[in-house]
């Protein structure tokens, strides 16, 4: 918290201090300075600690555009946009940024994001030479692309359906492995194009977008890869999401969360990070790949003061071949991290959250609940 509040200070030099403190309750607030001023943002520092890239650490900006509303017991964000980038020591780099905003009192909702990114990173499965057991190989992807949502609300009611985009350009190659790497440019070629569209539904009842104290969010996505749309691969992939939070009490609230993704209908040979894979706070990305991958998890969070809560957490996640061997072995991750409201007026909280597996451990810097 230290280090978020020097950073606010050091970007708000123009501000009045008054406009960092909550009238209210006397603590920093940065509600009045995002709304106040056009071009004002709230500063994320980006501590990475990834276990799958190495340490380092970033800076990204989340601009408010407006105040928002509430309607029918929900609070309705403003239109928003984040924008920055970071590296880490392993030589990993990327800049990026996306855009939301929604139209008609919510019954509109859309979201563009994109960047450009040079990843070093170790791969532990596949279907091109190079993979055995827990060998990893160690790949660096550099490349650009961006995805697109759009969802209309079903009348009065919660739920949403939509389509969405897909689009990447990447180069993949095996560093330090001139061997591998000369076997995937014959099979994945010089460089490779990833392009898909999507069918989306959305079931959404939660109370707030940064901050859910109560409600459910549920999601369906199913994209369809194709040569048709530009791309050099032909697969489709199915994504189920599914987030519960119920308030026990005035200050503890339960929080579940699932996950599914199917890879289906594939070519012989996909590059590898197209695989989905075991995502929860203390396991490295891409570590556990699988055509079938689950994840679960809970969360019990306790707002000490109005201002700070303190979350404890737990999930399992398994990567198989096939659904019916999902959970037949699986991966544990645990942690605990803290919350501080930000920005009162939006229910924005930001903190840290600190994370352990068998293996590794792992610390982030999230905003909102981090599930």
């Amino acid at each position: 918290m230290k280090r978020l509040t020097l950073l606010v200070a050091l970007y708000c030099g123009a501000a009045s201090a008054a406009s960092l403190i909550d009238p209210e309750d006397g603590m920093l607030d940065m509600s009045r300075h995002l709304q106040d001023n056009p071009y004002g943002f709230l500063p994320i520092p980006v501590v990475i600690t990834e276990p799958a890239i190495g340490y380092g650490g970033g800076l990204f900006g989340l601009f408010l555009h407006g105040k928002g509303k509430q309607v029918n017991g929900q609070f309705i964000p403003p239109a928003m946009t984040a924008l920055g980038g970071g590296g880490t020591e392993n030589g990993t780099w990327f800049i990026g940024g996306g855009h939301r905003r929604t139209w008609q009192d919510d019954r509109i909702r859309y979201l563009i994001a994109g960047g450009y990114a040079d990843i070093n990173l170790d791969i532990y499965s596949g279907d091109v030479a190079g993979f055995s057991g827990n060998k990893a190989i160690n790949t660096e992807t550099q490349g650009f692309g961006g995805t697109q949502k759009l969802l209309f609300r079903v009348g009065d009611s919660p739920v949403f359906i939509g389509a969405s985009q897909f689009w990447a350009k990447m180069d993949i190659s095996a560093k330090n492995n001139p061997v591998i790497d000369r076997v995937w440019q014959q099979v994945l070629g010089d460089n490779s194009t990833t392009s898909a569209l999507g069918i989306v539904a959305e079931y959404d009842s939660t109370d707030n977008f940064f901050w859910p104290g109560q409600g459910m969010a549920l999601s369906g996505e199913y994209q369809f890869y194709g040569h048709f749309l530009g791309g050099d691969y032909r697969y489709d992939l199915l994504t189920l999401d599914g987030k519960f939070f119920l308030p026990l009490n005035p200050i503890w609230t339960l929080s579940l969360a699932g996950n599914y993704q199917m890879l289906s209908q594939q070519d012989q040979h996909l590059p590898p990070m197209a695989r989905p894979y075991i995502k929860l706070r203390g396991i490295s990305s891409y570590r556990y790949q699988g055509d079938d991958v689950s994840t679960v998890q809970a969360q019990l969070g306790w707002q000490v003061t109005p201002r700070w809560t303190v979350q404890g957490f737990v999930g399992a996640g398994s990567a198989a071949d096939s659904a019916g061997d999902l959970y037949n072995s699986a991966e544990v991750a645990w942690g605990t991290g803290f919350r501080y409201l930000i920005a009162r007026e939006y229910g924005l909280h930001t903190g840290v959250d600190v994370a352990f597996s068998d293996h590794e451990q792992a610390v982030y810097f999230n905003v909102g609940s981090g599930l």
